[in-house]
């Protein structure tokens, strides 16, 4: 079921404004900001040409405001509110794309969380 839920997140059928390298990307930025760093190469192998948006040291260059609102809720969830929306809409973004971006977030956020868990009941059984 997890893979299930990475393929709707990283490869869904619509995609609206988010083709499958930059979701690459975006899931390679976050893993690396979590120091998951291996799962971070694994996404950022379909990075293409949005590779450049994977590394967290970037500003996010073109979806600078895109990658801005990706750190605030993988990094700062309680402090994201309704202005860091209204920011998105004035750049254009639309609700159904900006609900994309969360998607991929929530996943992100547990599959690095279950990978933690995974990696410490690894731990408490050696």
């Amino acid at each position: 079921m997890t893979q299930a839920a990475e393929d709707a997140v990283l490869r869904p059928h619509e995609t609206g404004a988010w083709p499958h390298p930059l979701r690459a990307a975006l899931a390679a930025r976050i893993a690396a900001l979590n120091d998951e760093h291996e799962l971070s190469r694994h996404y950022a192998a379909d990075a293409a040409e949005f590779a450049a948006h994977a590394d967290p040291s970037t500003d996010g260059g073109d979806l600078k405001e895109v990658v801005a609102f990706m750190e605030k809720v993988a990094a700062q969830t309680r402090s994201v509110d309704a202005e860091d929306i209204s920011a998105l809409k004035a750049t254009g973004i639309d609700d159904a794309d900006i609900v994309r971006l969360a998607e991929l977030n929530a996943f992100l956020s547990y599959q690095i969380r279950l990978i933690a868990g995974l990696r410490l009941m690894k731990g408490a059984s050696a």
